[in-house]
């Protein structure tokens, strides 16, 4: 048992007391310090992380109250809130003992104290301090591992007019908890905007859980989004938890809403309703409290007079709505999100710092961008990946779906399923028919081009 009780500081105007705790637990602890004045607490914390504190609640000033002590005991957790105080006083007082309790203290002893009795406190103390350290350390952990990954969605550039007005919208509703539809074509940013909500909300602390609507299939629909019980259907190995109670205290992201089926609709407007899941296999229901935020680059309101959306739908999720222009509406900001760009990925490949002749620039900006700023973000990737040059010039750039084989597309119609059709038939026909190369070129997943492929028929 030697040192399983950590460093332990004892606070008592009586000298006896201090002799007699120290006595008892300088074999079991791997520190004791003693102080008989209060007023030395700040500088003893400042010099050393103690895991147990016992503090005296009646000190000679205030003998019966326990004020100084309660004063103590908040100063005390001010300056370290994951230490663990026991509380000690020779008055039986119960009504003291459950104020020291809601005021922070993990425990309440009498004096004169059993030795074994205040062995097995300070144990049981310790394993509480074991704890706290760890969900801190987890917790650390957790905001390192959000702001790592978080690294890569701060690339919000713009100047112009119209990303002004997102900005705003972003700064007005982020604190807030209102749900938010982004919409805006493939390749605009819907995710960056997502995450910029989360980082300016009241919940920037906790996660922020990112969900592809496009990439899950019906039958794993609930099990993915409301968890599962162990044998609720042949593969369920393990009681699971679903996206919704993982994202609970934080920011849900639900991208491509728009693929979601009537049905899966229906049980996402329950859901959201009740701010309660019931996972498959279980009748229980368990409380979420999330901020959700949806995504989409289809028209939601042509489908909601085809029928093909749920309107009450609709009303849940779009509190606020977000538009983000296509790169094509904004090409004042293609020179700005070009030395953004261009400068990232000199760092990244360990190149000199990368200039673009003009050339090339007016080239960027004639060309209309139907992968939006994803597009050119690859564009400019490979340019400083295949260059030997410092200066960018116009060769440096090639796109992959050619802007005159864009122009004569042969769209004789306005109809946007006609021209979602007859561009998912021409990439696919460019790629040879390899689903993967049409989906990146289309910028949706493989998911999304299966669903829309089987909805024209193709």
């Amino acid at each position: 048992m030697h040192n399983q009780l950590g460093k332990i500081l004892i606070v008592d105007d009586n000298e006896d007391i201090l002799t007699a705790a120290k006595l008892l637990l300088k074999k079991e602890a791997k520190l004791v310090h003693t102080e008989k004045e209060p007023h030395n607490i700040p500088a003893l914390l400042k010099n050393e992380s103690y895991d147990i504190i016992l503090l005296d609640m009646n000190f000679t000033r205030d003998v019966t109250s326990g004020s100084e002590g309660f004063h103590w005991l908040n100063e005390i957790l001010r300056i370290d809130p994951s230490v663990i105080i026991i509380l000690m006083t020779a008055y039986g007082d119960v009504d003291l003992a459950v104020r020291a309790m809601k005021a922070g203290a993990s425990d309440f002893i009498l004096k004169p104290w059993q030795n074994e009795k205040l062995l097995a406190t300070l144990s049981v103390a310790m394993n509480l301090r074991q704890s706290r350290l760890e969900i801190d350390k987890l917790r650390t952990r957790q905001q390192q591992l959000s702001a790592d990954l978080d690294q890569n969605y701060h690339d919000m550039v713009g100047s112009s007019a119209v990303m002004l007005k997102v900005f705003t919208a972003i700064s007005r509703v982020a604190g807030t908890d209102a749900n938010v539809l982004i919409m805006g074509e493939n390749g605009t940013g819907k995710e960056l905007v997502a995450r910029a909500l989360h980082r300016q909300s009241l919940r920037a602390d906790d996660v922020f859980i990112s969900v592809d609507m496009g990439a899950i299939s019906e039958t794993l629909f609930e099990s993915e989004l409301f968890g599962h019980m162990r044998g609720a259907f042949t593969d369920a190995k393990n009681d699971k938890a679903g996206r919704f109670e993982v994202a609970s205290g934080g920011t849900l992201f639900l991208d491509e809403i728009g693929n979601l089926s009537l049905a899966m609709q229906a049980k996402l407007l329950r859901v959201l309703e009740d701010r309660q899941v019931i996972r498959l296999g279980s009748n229980q229901q368990r409380p979420i409290d999330i901020r959700l935020i949806c995504a989409t680059n289809m028209p939601l309101y042509d489908m909601i007079a085809k029928k093909e959306f749920r309107q009450d739908f609709l009303y849940r999720i779009n509190t606020v709505e977000i538009h983000l222009p296509p790169l094509r509406e904004r090409k004042e900001d293609i020179p700005l999100l070009v030395h953004h760009f261009l400068a990232i990925y000199a760092k990244k490949y360990k190149k000199p710092a990368l200039h673009i002749s003009a050339g090339a620039l007016a080239k960027l900006q004639q060309y209309p961008w139907p992968g939006n700023v994803r597009e050119l973000c690859h564009a400019l990737e490979r340019a400083v990946i295949m260059t030997d040059k410092q200066v960018l010039q116009p060769e440096d750039f090639t796109f992959q779906v050619a802007h005159q084989q864009q122009e004569t597309a042969g769209f004789n119609t306005f109809n946007l399923d006609e021209i979602e059709k007859t561009m998912i038939r021409k990439v696919m026909e460019l790629c040879g028919d390899n689903i993967s190369q049409a989906a990146q070129k289309l910028g949706i997943t493989r998911s999304s081009l299966y669903r829309r492929m089987e909805k024209h028929g193709l």
